[in-house]
């Protein structure tokens, strides 16, 4: 019995899939609060551009 114990345990140890997984999920998180920070910073002249753009057609 202790000895499935110690394999079971050694097993989980040597698993790596789970870290990857978290490590992958806090890329992602980041990649995406430097997205959300860009356009929140850009949005302003972004509209105004566009702005611009459509006045400009309808003149």
């Amino acid at each position: 019995m202790k000895m499935k114990m110690f394999q079971i345990l050694n097993g989980l140890k040597s698993d790596k899939k789970g870290a990857t997984a978290i490590e992958y999920g806090l890329i992602a998180a980041l990649v995406a609060v430097v997205i959300i920070a860009g356009i929140t910073l850009m949005g302003d002249s972004i509209g105004n551009t566009f702005n611009n753009v459509a006045n400009n057609l309808n003149n």
